[in-house]
């Protein structure tokens, strides 16, 4: 029986931090996936390190050439909100969640990610919530987190 929990336990852990990617290389932007590819693809890619740029302090990677020259184009457009991280932490807790790259949603023009493991998929929090005012009040916390840790 002890066996079977150790078992059953490295099972979990492994498929906790599997769905959830850690943003534990801060410079690394989006965990190295192309932000054009959230836009232009049926999913996010991951991006090429060779072929990077970086903006505000973050490394962004893409996929090919022509996706770094759109960023390049205009980079705010394709920069996830509230500094890649869970978009439903920082609105709803005012916290600084970790994400899974492939977990997010296109609003208004505008890429969120969010966190996703083990039971606790905050995109559909999100979206069974009013967005608007999560999008709201996630921007107030993350101009007061930003101030905060300058």
């Amino acid at each position: 029986m002890k066996k079977l929990t150790i078992y059953l336990l490295t099972i979990v852990s492994f498929a906790i931090f599997s769905s959830c990617t850690s943003n534990s290389d801060e410079k690394l932007a989006v965990s190295g996936y192309d932000v054009i590819s959230y836009f232009n693809e049926t999913k996010p890619v991951k991006g090429n390190e060779t072929i990077s740029t970086d903006y505000n302090g973050r490394t962004f990677h893409f996929a090919n050439k022509e996706s770094l020259n759109e960023f390049l184009k205009n980079p705010d457009k394709y920069v996830p909100q509230y500094g890649g991280y869970c978009a439903y932490a920082v609105a709803k807790k005012k916290i600084k969640m970790d994400v899974n790259p492939e977990v997010y949603e296109i609003r208004d023009g505008k890429l969120y990610l969010f966190y996703n493991a083990w039971f606790s998929n905050k995109l559909n929090d999100w979206q069974e919530e009013d967005t608007k005012a999560l999008q709201k009040q996630g921007d107030i916390n993350w101009a007061e987190m930003k101030k905060e840790s300058n």
